[in-house]
Parts: C-alpha cells; structure tokens; sequence
C-alpha cells in the first residue's frame, strides 16, 4: 500500500481468496484492504498513537441516520461521558480533498453536532473547529491531542 504521510505502523494482515485483509484493533475484526481502508487504519493508529486518544472511545462506521438516509461515518471520537466530540473522514490518498468531501463530514456532523471535523487522505489532514455561537469554523493547524479537545 501507498506510503502515507503519518507514522509507520505496524498491522495484521493477511490474503483471502487473493484479496487481502487488515485487522482493524477497534472493530476486532479482518476488514478487505482497500485504499480507504489503508488510510482509515492508519489514521485510527495516528490518533490512538500520537494524539492519545483513548481505543475505547473510538467509533468504526458509525452508522447515522441523515435526512432518513442511512450513511456511515468513517470514525467517530466520544469524550469521557460519551459524546461525540469529533468526526473523521477518510479518503484514498488518490481522491484530493475538496470542498465536496468538507460538505460530506458537514452532512454527518448534523446529528452529533461534534465540535471538530477532520478530513485526510493520508497525505494532508485538515481540521477544524466549530463554533456553534457565531456559525463559523476555524482551521486549526494541528490537530490536536485528546486533552486538548475540548
């Protein structure tokens, strides 16, 4: 798979019928290794790893329920209490962030109300933060760490 601009991580993997799997630590299961896939298990390292989030408060898939359309988040991060606080969405390092995949995370984000969107294709990662008061967000230029969310 494509090297990516996050940490090197190591991860299960293994060939099915030709087709290969990655152990995903968060649903405890073989999920097939595709390109979004390879992004999304390494972002969930990066932020369980780097940014010290918590593996217990990590969402998979998350399904929602938008406008009485099922969609699925990609992951979801929950504070102490359970709230969600963040939504991440992956793509394939080949698909280029843009404002289509902003409006997506946004269109999940209208039944959590979570205070920080990321998007990333492994190669950039964009974050931001929502103020609810004033209707804005800003663009953060890190990402940051778990005890840092707020």
């Amino acid at each position: 798979m494509e090297k990516l601009n996050l940490p090197t991580y190591f991860f299960k993997i293994k060939s099915i019928n030709q087709k290969k799997y990655i152990f995903d630590t968060i649903r405890k299961k073989y999920i097939l290794l595709t390109p979004e896939e390879w992004v999304r298990q390494n972002f969930i390292q990066y932020l369980i790893n780097e940014k010290k989030f918590p593996a217990s408060l990590i969402s998979v898939e998350m399904n929602l329920n938008i406008n009485k359309q099922k969609q699925r988040s990609d992951i979801v991060l929950f504070d102490n209490n359970g709230k969600a606080i963040v939504i991440v969405e992956c793509k394939a390092a080949i698909i280029k962030i843009n404002q289509k995949v902003f409006d997506q995370v946004a269109r999940y984000n209208i039944p959590l109300k979570v205070n920080y969107l990321i998007v990333t294709n492994g190669l950039n990662h964009y974050c931001c933060i929502i103020d609810y008061k004033t209707n804005s967000y800003k663009f953060l230029k890190e990402i940051p760490d778990y005890k840092d969310i707020k």
